[in-house]
């Protein structure tokens, strides 16, 4: 007891002196209250001061509360400070500018970092009004930012907010400007974070200067010419940004692109941080894309799209006999790299290790540079070393990259625009986006693929996996022998492990306390019947064990 007595006193000491520094009163008197109730809040406490939010190559996230290990204004004006001072350290002289979605608190989270700014004399540009990530991601090379800060939890939960940085071409070169930072970068700005005195002492400037509605009027200008002049608009589409912020945006892309404007989910129209018709405002997770799937059927549409909150990613349903299925992230890039294929844009197309390996035998057959990257676009967007310009990138999880000259990141509204392309064109020709997935397979095999994650209470559990299959390795897999068992270590805690017509890869999640498989098989068409080989692909990926976690989808197209 007196060795539990003695480690309260020590978080309340820390607690003590964090008060006496935080910059905000609401946040104060959040944790006076926790710190009132000790020693019954004392597991909470302890959360909260179990360590400083880490700055890593995502940058910030976490729970909105009191206390370093929480997002709030003492945090933020620490990374602020922080990262002014990096930016000041390697030369950039540029100026900063800074994007937020319609969160709890972003819109103050980025004002304050506007305020360290220019409190240490360097520019600070605000986006007008919460809006899209990729929004904030062309401003940083439209205008030539030194580094932009993205205030977003992207489709976390709604308790939960966050802080991504981008570099510009000054400090990022041309291959990253406008892109998510990589390492050496995080770490250096995680240093100088830590190395920020009492925030009393952070010099506070004005809020920086609003931009106009012209800038989210010229991200909307160029990102109509992914489409091409001309070609068939005729499409009914239905549309949510899951209470996010993408409604105006995306809506004022179609309409300009010449397509209809999507209708729209009435009841997650509007910015709501709450997303309160939602248990996770993420459009893979069952039942999000529920309202979305009722308006497209009520409306007749012939396509489904929904954005995460902050639109940088792009999900799509499609008629599947009488009802509605959501295509896997896999199912969307292989259409939307063929298509751009089939426009002639060549160039290097790319995707991630846990990828569909289809994007690799498009790419063969059809003699255009390929290459495959760690998971984050971070990678994706620095793929191939510049040795060829990037014309397409990809992850299995709704992320798109169809125009990095335009958005050198994911990018939820210029897919959309180029979804609907696509589809208007087979639409036009009596035909659909599973035709097409149907004539990729027949030409290439199916390419089924699945995954299962495994949460854990204690990570060390995950450590201890990863462990034991690099201990033992198998040796086989679906009775097949095991022709390839490669091992990332340490440039990422990755197993990869490929038979002649299967491939696993295994990895700790980067976000949660997940232990992931990502799983596929590739089955050959025999006399066309590409039903029949979706059918063998299917039921060569066993059903989990009790317990896991596998994402509840329908087969791979």
């Amino acid at each position: 007891m007196a060795a539990d007595t003695t480690d309260i006193e020590t978080i309340r000491e820390r607690a003590e002196r964090w008060l006496a520094d935080d910059p905000d009163p609401a946040d104060r008197a959040e944790l006076r209250a926790v710190l009132d109730q000790l020693p019954a809040s004392a597991p909470e406490l302890a959360d909260r001061f179990a360590g400083p939010l880490t700055f890593g190559t995502a940058g910030l996230r976490g729970p909105l509360r009191a206390g370093p290990n929480g997002m709030n204004l003492a945090v933020v004006t620490q990374a602020a400070a922080g990262l002014v001072g990096w930016l000041a350290a390697q030369g950039g002289t540029g100026p900063l500018v800074i994007g937020y979605d319609a969160r709890r608190g972003s819109r103050a989270f980025a004002e304050q970092t506007a305020r360290v700014a220019t409190g240490a004399g360097r520019p600070a540009l605000l986006l007008p009004r919460p809006l899209p990530t990729p929004v904030l991601a062309y401003a940083v090379r439209h205008l030539g930012a030194v580094a932009g800060v993205m205030v977003t939890a992207s489709h976390n939960p709604p308790q939960d907010n966050g802080y991504k940085v981008y570099l510009g071409a000054e400090l990022g070169g041309e291959l990253g400007a406008g892109a998510q930072i990589v390492p050496p970068a995080d770490a250096g700005i995680e240093a100088a974070i830590r190395a920020v005195g009492p925030l009393a002492a952070v010099p506070l400037g004005p809020a920086g200067q609003v931009l106009g509605d012209d800038l989210a009027a010229a991200y909307v200008a160029q990102a109509i010419e992914v489409v091409a002049p001309g070609g068939p608009r005729e499409l009914t589409v239905a549309y949510t940004p899951l209470h996010g912020v993408g409604a105006a945006v995306l809506t004022a892309a179609f309409a300009a692109a010449g397509f209809p404007v999507p209708g729209v989910v009435p009841d997650q129209a509007e910015p709501d941080p709450d997303f309160p018709t939602v248990s996770f405002p993420n459009p893979e997770e069952p039942g999000a894309v529920d309202r979305l799937v009722a308006l497209a059927d009520s409306t007749g549409a012939d396509l489904a799209i929904a954005n995460d909150p902050d639109a940088d990613r792009c999900a799509v349903a499609v008629r599947d006999g009488t009802g509605w299925r959501m295509l896997r992230g896999d199912e969307v890039g292989v259409l939307l790299a063929d298509h751009l294929m089939r426009r002639g844009v060549t160039g290097l197309y790319a995707t991630t290790i846990v990828s569909s390996s289809l994007l690799r035998a498009m790419c063969t057959a059809r003699g255009l540079p390929y290459d495959e990257t760690l998971t984050g676009f971070k990678w994706i967007v620095r793929a191939g070393g510049g040795a060829e310009p990037l014309v397409f990138g990809y992850e299995e999880a709704l992320g798109y990259c169809v125009a990095p000259g335009h958005v050198r990141d994911k990018d939820g509204i210029t897919a959309a625009l180029t979804v609907a392309e696509l589809a208007a064109g087979l639409k036009m020709q009596g035909r659909t986006l599973t035709d097409r997935l149907d004539e990729l397979a027949a030409e290439f095999g199916v390419h089924h693929t699945d995954q299962l994650s495994v949460r854990v209470d204690d990570l060390r559990l995950i450590a201890d996996a990863m462990a034991r299959i690099r201990a033992a390795t198998p040796t086989t897999l679906l009775g097949q022998p095991v022709t390839s068992a490669q091992d990332l270590l340490p440039e990422a805690d990755v197993v990869i492990l490929r038979t002649e017509q299967a491939r696993v890869v295994i990895r700790p999640s980067g976000t949660e306390p997940k232990l992931k498989a990502y799983l596929e098989v590739v089955e050959p068409v025999t006399d066309g019947d590409v039903a029949a080989a979706r059918t063998r692909a299917a039921v060569r990926i066993p059903v989990p064990a009790a317990g896991a976690d596998r994402r509840s989808r329908a087969a791979a197209r």
